[in-house]
């Protein structure tokens, strides 16, 4: 008896992590779609308000994951992912901070600290370069190309759909308004954004090839 109860409960559970994960998921996806950087038809929602055609991508994505065999590998690239996006966050902070120095924020993040995840940015990249291929050859370089293919959806959405504009959402995410004087994104930052994705890149293949297996 005490069995079964037990094993209702762990069913239960894991829709519980599964509704979960599909929740930020779908809502992530919903938001990129809305800010015009993913595809249109992610944005579609129901009488509810619940972001339908996310859920369903989402659904589809997890299904083929699921018919894979290798889950060490998956959670690998998974990680690997993972350090990409944590690392491009850290960096979009001070980039921000540049472009758009006197935007009224509701919480402006300290310029030391900004600073700081900056660097902790690369720190966690040097040890990606190190600890990837514990899991396996390959694992970096399937990894980063896994990060990469996000590239021509992106090119999809901003150059077919949106024909290089983006939608006047985003601006007001910025908390910018476009079209209007001061609305504007000036690019302050220049080469920087393209030197930081460079400087990764070595980073990540520098401790790579310095790393004992």
């Amino acid at each position: 008896m005490i069995g079964n109860v037990i094993v209702v409960m762990l069913i239960l559970a894991l829709l519980l992590v599964v509704m979960s994960a599909m929740a930020g998921s779908s809502r992530t996806l919903y938001q990129g779609s809305v800010d015009g950087w993913l595809p249109r038809y992610l944005s579609r929602i129901n009488h509810n308000g619940a972001p339908v055609s996310a859920m369903w991508t989402d659904l589809c994505f997890n299904m083929l994951l699921l018919m894979m065999s290798d889950y060490v590998f998956l959670l690998a690239l998974a990680n690997v992912n993972y350090m990409v996006f944590i690392f491009l966050n850290l960096q979009s902070g001070w980039m921000h901070r540049v472009d758009s120095p006197n935007a009224k924020r509701p919480f402006r993040c300290p310029t030391w600290l900004l600073g700081t995840g900056a660097i902790l940015g690369f720190v966690n990249l040097a040890f990606l370069g190190m600890g990837a291929n514990i899991w396996g050859a390959g694992t970096l370089t399937v990894g980063l190309l896994v990060a990469a293919a996000i590239i021509p959806v992106f090119c999809y959405r901003h150059y077919v759909q949106d024909k290089g504009e983006f939608p006047e959402q985003m601006y007001k995410d910025m908390l910018l308004t476009h079209g209007e004087e001061g609305g504007t994104i000036e690019r302050r930052c220049g080469m920087l954004p393209y030197l930081t994705l460079a400087a990764a890149f070595a980073v990540v293949f520098f401790f790579n090839s310095i790393a004992v297996y």
